[in-house]
Formats: C-alpha cells, structure tokens, sequence
C-alpha cells in the first residue's frame, strides 16, 4: 500500500507518516506541500491514496481534489481538514473524495478510516452521519450557504475573514472583475446587501470557524 500525504505543514507531515507507518501492509509513505508538488508525485509514482489537505498556499485542497479525481479518477483520496465538517464534508464528497476526516481525529480513527477507504469504501465520522440524518429528517431547515458552489463559498470564506476583492483575487489567482461577480452571487443567493450582513451571516451560522 502506497501513500501520498499533501500538507503544507513539515511537523503535520511527520506526525502522519508515524501514525501511518503504523498501519499493515503500508509499503511506502510520499509527501507533497502543496498542489503543484502533489501532481508532480502523481506524475512519477503511482499510490494508493492520497491523504489531502484543504488548506495549502496556491491551489487550495478543493481544487486539487477535483483536477486529481479527473485525471486520475481510480485514486482514492481521504481529505484530513481543520474546517469543521458542517463546512466541508459534503462538499468534498461531492467533488470525488472517499472520505473526510477532521485534524483533532484520534490516530486509531485516522487508521480505520484509512483502511476502509482502501477498501474501496467511504468514511465519515460518527459526528457527520449524525448530522446528516438530522439534515435527511429535517430538509426544510437546510441553510442558504448550501446553495454556494465550492468558489463561492471560498470566496464568501474568505469576504467574511475581512478580506477585500483585491486581496481574494490575489489569493485565489482570480481576476478581481470575476471575485466581484462571485461576491454579487453571494448577496443574491444569501439575500443580503453588504459586507457587514455577510459577516453577521458567518458568524450566525459558525462558518468562521478553522
């Protein structure tokens, strides 16, 4: 069993490949920082799953997953975040991953998950089934900020956080005239007016947590 671990933090690295070196039949350990370093390992070698973060500098975990499940659509990919999974579990799910676990994990969790994504299954944690089911018996309660695409809802992110156009478009290798009509999307589908509603939106609905 071949592995790729992508974070952009070196001691976050090493902590995962001694929790992962712990597992059976794991034969090799890979690492990238970031997503252009991720493709280029993809490029060379070929593994078994990648364990993603979603958080790296230039292309963001989100975009990396997507492009990697369409060039290589047989890799399996468990997404490790320090986003809450109300944020973005659903999201990569959607986009192709096998799984989603959160950073706070306990080592035998991340373990397990690893091993039944490798058998060709999908994991989320007790905590996101839980939440899911009250989603599935509670559809009318479903939040605006589900109806966002992924960029949206990056952008969105990121507007929250105090960030101006300039600086997203910056950050997100955008033109500001496209951030712009991102952030027109956002006010028509979350029905507000201004940056100020759009803060009090986030913290309303604990989307500014890490």
């Amino acid at each position: 069993m071949k592995l790729l671990i992508a974070d952009d933090h070196s001691i976050v690295r090493k902590g995962l490949k001694m929790i992962i070196s712990e597992i059976p039949g794991v034969e090799s350990i890979d690492e990238a920082s970031n997503g252009f370093e991720v493709f280029e390992k993809l490029e060379r070698n070929k593994f078994d799953l990648l364990l993603l973060d979603l958080s790296m500098p230039g292309k963001s975990g989100l975009d990396v997953l997507k492009e990697v499940k369409n060039i290589y659509p047989d890799l399996k990919v468990l997404v490790l975040s320090i986003h809450p999974e109300n944020q973005y579990a659903k999201r990569v799910l959607r986009a192709g991953a096998s799984g989603f676990i959160p950073k706070h994990a306990d080592p035998e969790e991340l373990k397990s998950a690893i091993l039944k994504v490798i058998r060709g299954k999908k994991y989320i944690s007790n905590h996101f089934a839980e939440l899911l089911a009250d989603e599935i018996s509670k559809p009318e309660t479903g939040e605006r900020h589900q109806t966002l695409s992924d960029r949206e809802f990056q952008v969105f992110k990121l507007l929250a956080k105090g960030y101006t156009n300039k600086e997203i478009s910056g950050m997100l290798f955008l033109s500001d005239k496209t951030v712009s009509t991102y952030k027109s999307r956002i006010f028509e589908k979350l029905n507000i007016n201004n940056n100020a509603e759009l803060i009090k939106y986030a913290i309303k609905h604990n989307l500014l947590e890490e």
